[in-house]
């Protein structure tokens, strides 16, 4: 086993995340096997009860682990699925060591932070590269140097380099290169100290990645390798991207691939860039712009939607059509008039998942705006339910449709409680959750979609469409079109309509560069259709 590690000083969220999945797919690209392992440091046991505006977006990976934002990121990246355990917590940890001391596997010595925690951290590492049957695991250390809350794992980190011996683990260190003062002078000060506290835990460093607004002059790069002790080759320089995708290829242009094979003694194989570079090229060259609204109650952090952001980017790069996203929060829809005649003349709406009863008002004139007005509309997870009771308000003649979510005692319940969550206790892990059959009814525009009439789909919900209900939408033209294993509602799509689908799984959480969700690539396709018809004109090649 050879192990990467990613850590990150000064100040959280300089992207450690993207680096991560960058370095991977460099590897990758190389041909050589890797895995990754997010080491989050909070003693939550998973990011499931975490509120969105705190941590960003829930990912959900197929054996139902709701985990950080950054295993989609390392999903996309390297085209391949994860599973729970690559999630590593303080709580995970924790729990494992104290479930072992309830047994007696200590022998009844004194439980401490050393050995015990950070021998847990060394051993679960160790069985996620064999699991995976990786080359190199990467390791992302969630933080910064210097937090309380990282000294175990860190340490458990150095123990393991011992142990391996040289050329067997590197590490990475992701630093700020702030630009200060209005000469725009570039500061390597936070990188000196972040450095040094690194060192002072006994890790040196082998490559220093800095970011920052621009890229680092030679000079600069210099004064970095001189005082934090590392060649100046292996100084890399991350400016910020218009595009996260593209950061693969900024380290392969400073020799950062073939850098981490002689660091990890790995054959460094002519990298494969073909599919990633025409993605790429696709996506910059794009052209007929469409506008897609976004009507969430998490606006104002776009990272609580960070899988649909990318399944959008992932669509521009596969068709070429420029895809401009226009967020709306869902509160403000029914306070301002302005913001629906806003929406009515977008191309395309989504209405992405959430819990709760705030922003429902709003979600649901989004929804009615798009079913009247002929809009392409996709709902996904709660908006796939409201979208069933909006039709049963505004089709069926039922005011008082809802969900039971939202009023327990409401008299049409459209939307009610899974039946086996009615005797839960607790709220963490207990949803349902992780890939799910869903079989679709052959000649529906889902089935179309998909190109086929089985799928397996990761879920994330408690509540769901009462079947009592089913019936009397079919007769009204909105119709099941894909169900569970168990005959669960699963989609439901509306006759007569350009475009309108709504789903209980998550398909963002599918989408990767190299290949689209096909859901979103429908939407995408149906909203520049309609602006075709609108305003004729020679069809995009794209499209085409």
């Amino acid at each position: 086993m050879k192990v990467l590690v990613v850590s990150g000083g000064v100040i959280s969220g300089l992207g450690k995340g993207i680096t991560t999945s960058s370095l991977g797919r460099l590897l990758k690209a190389r041909g050589i096997a890797v895995t990754i392992v997010k080491i989050d440091p909070y003693l939550n046991v998973d990011a499931g009860t975490m509120n969105p505006y705190q941590h960003g977006e829930v990912f959900v990976l197929d054996d139902g682990t709701e985990a950080d934002l950054d295993l989609g990121n390392y999903e996309r990246f390297l085209g391949q699925s994860l599973s729970g355990s690559h999630n590593l917590t303080t709580g995970k940890i924790y729990r494992a060591v104290i479930e072992k001391e309830r047994r007696g596997d200590y022998l009844g010595n004194t439980v401490q932070i050393i050995p015990h925690v950070t021998g847990e951290i060394k051993r679960t590492v160790r069985e996620i590269a064999e699991a995976a049957g990786a080359e190199v695991v990467l390791v992302e250390v969630g933080g910064t140097v210097g937090d309380i809350e990282s000294m175990p794992f860190l340490e458990a980190l150095r123990e393991l380099s011992y142990e391996l011996g040289e050329g067997e683990m590197a590490f990475v260190h992701t630093t700020l290169v702030p630009v200060v003062g209005p000469v725009g002078e570039a500061k390597t000060k936070p990188t000196q100290h972040s450095v040094r506290e690194l060192r002072a835990i006994g890790i040196r460093p082998n490559l220093i990645i800095a970011r920052g607004p621009a890229p680092l002059t030679a000079d600069l790069k210099a004064k970095i390798s001189l005082f934090c002790d590392v060649p100046p080759e292996a100084v890399i320089s991350i400016p910020d991207q218009p595009l996260i995708y593209e950061v693969p290829l900024v380290l392969e242009a400073q020799g950062v691939g073939a850098l981490l094979a002689r660091l990890l003694r790995l054959p460094d194989r002519p990298p494969d860039y073909a599919a990633w570079k025409e993605f790429l090229a696709t996506y910059r060259g794009a052209t007929s712009p469409i506008e897609v609204a976004m009507v969430g109650k998490y606006t104002e952090l776009k990272d609580a939607y960070l899988s649909h952001i990318e399944a959008f980017h992932h669509v521009q790069g596969h068709l070429g059509v420029e895809i401009g996203l226009r967020w709306y929060d869902a509160e403000d829809l029914p306070k301002n008039p302005s913001l629906e005649a806003r929406l009515r003349r977008a191309d395309a709406i989504l209405v992405p998942g959430g819990f709760g009863s705030r922003g429902v008002e709003g979600k649901l004139r989004a929804i009615g705006i798009a079913r009247t007005g002929g809009i392409p509309y996709l709902g996904i997870c709660y908006g796939f339910q409201i979208a069933a009771v909006e039709f049963a308000r505004g089709v069926l003649g039922l005011p008082h449709a809802t969900t039971t979510e939202v009023d327990p005692a409401t008299e049409e319940p459209v939307v009610c409680l899974l039946e086996e969550q009615k005797l839960r206790a607790e709220l963490g892990g207990t949803m349902r959750l992780g890939a799910q059959r869903v079989t679709l009814a052959a000649g529906s525009l889902v089935a179309r979609l998909y190109g086929k009439t089985e799928i397996w789909e990761r879920h994330r919900h408690r509540f769901e469409i009462n079947p009592a209900y089913v019936d009397r939408f079919a007769a009204a033209g909105l119709t099941v079109s894909g169900r569970a294993v168990d005959g669960r509602v699963e989609s439901l799509e509306l006759a007569g309509h350009p475009f309108f689908l709504g789903v209980q799984y998550h398909p963002e959480f599918l989408s990767r560069p190299e290949a689209p969700h096909p859901l979103f690539l429908g939407l995408v396709r149906a909203a520049v259709a309609r602006k075709e018809v609108a305003s004729p004109a020679a069809p995009s090649p794209a499209i085409a």
